[in-house]
């Protein structure tokens, strides 16, 4: 199987700062709009560079997402910057009626993602917005896996018309995707085996190959596939990868309910059903701890994905 390594660990945000600042550089109606959490979000370069193009709307998340929608219509593109469970729960309405309904050209990005935003706790940790905005029409929704990724998404979305939900996180995590790895609604194969199908998102791609490096100890042969792009998902890779295989893990740092394991079994259901085990939170809110205790605690680690492997593969020659 191939190896992958990384020499540096950054953290995802850094990517969405970094990306933000290069594709303005790029596209003059890219603007920024962020709730003051300007230094949280990395957006001070963005801010420093082109402070005619940088709003500071304050804790006022609602209006924020209002303003965006507003200058969609002089022909801006907002990028819209606050902690997910802000950037989604407190403002669904706004986003829903001013946003999605009318197909406005907003990208709602969203840092501090999941478990792994670490000491601040269950009100804080968003584990239900991939669900909440994939239900969204006219909404794409992108859950990144590491620095690269992220910037390049970041880039990327400005080309796209119609709003957009970008996921992306705190912790400082392995840099191990390659430059050009990111395309709206394409999943990356990242390992091929014909065992079993692992389908990861996000910080659960790492931890998905370390997962197929284990498993290959076992000699157990694993397909992991990189699903960055929740909607619109890439039904033909995972069809293609579980007619191969004959079964499959999901893994995500989110709830199992309505996240990348719903819609993967979705499309089984309707396509071709095969056996399916979820890794994500299993029906609790979070708590206060270190990115790695919580991991671990609420099974998101390699380890669990090897378990949740042997379980699909045991139903599977059943």
């Amino acid at each position: 199987m191939k190896k992958y390594t990384y020499t540096e660990k950054k953290d995802t945000r850094s990517g969405f700062g970094d990306g933000l600042l290069e594709v303005a550089k790029k596209n003059d109606k890219v603007v920024g709009l962020c709730a003051d959490l300007t230094g949280s979000l990395k957006m001070d370069a963005f801010a420093k560079e082109f402070p005619e193009r940088f709003f500071q709307t304050g804790i006022a998340e609602a209006n924020m997402i209002g303003i965006a929608a507003g200058m969609t219509i002089g022909d801006k593109i907002p990028y819209t910057g606050t902690f997910a469970n802000f950037s989604t729960s407190r403002v669904y309405d706004q986003i829903r009626q001013s946003i999605a309904y009318s197909k406005k050209n907003v990208k709602v990005c969203a840092s501090h993602s999941g478990l792994t935003l670490g000491e601040d706790g269950a009100t804080h940790q968003v584990l239900e917005d991939l669900g909440m905005m994939k239900m969204l029409p006219h909404m794409a929704v992108i859950n990144t896996c590491d620095y690269n990724q992220t910037k390049e998404a970041t880039i990327k979305i400005a080309d796209y018309d119609g709003p957009v939900y970008l996921r992306f996180g705190r912790p400082k995590v392995p840099v191990f995707m390659p430059e050009g790895s990111f395309e709206i609604g394409k999943a990356i194969q990242l390992n091929e085996g014909s065992d079993v199908t692992i389908i990861a998102t996000g910080h659960l791609v790492w931890e998905a190959i370390q997962a197929g490096e284990m498993l290959a100890e076992k000699g157990i042969e694993a397909d992991i596939i990189n699903i960055h792009t929740i909607k619109p998902l890439d039904t033909e890779a995972i069809l293609k990868s579980v007619k191969k295989t004959g079964c499959v893990v999901t893994a995500e740092e989110h709830q199992i309910f309505g996240g990348l394991g719903e819609s993967v079994a979705g499309v089984l259901s309707r396509e071709y059903p095969a056996p399916i085990e979820m890794i994500g939170v299993k029906d609790v809110f979070g708590e206060s701890g270190t990115p790695d205790e919580l991991m671990e605690k609420y099974g998101l680690k390699a380890v669990n994905i090897v378990e949740s492997v042997e379980n699909v593969m045991k139903r599977k020659n059943a």
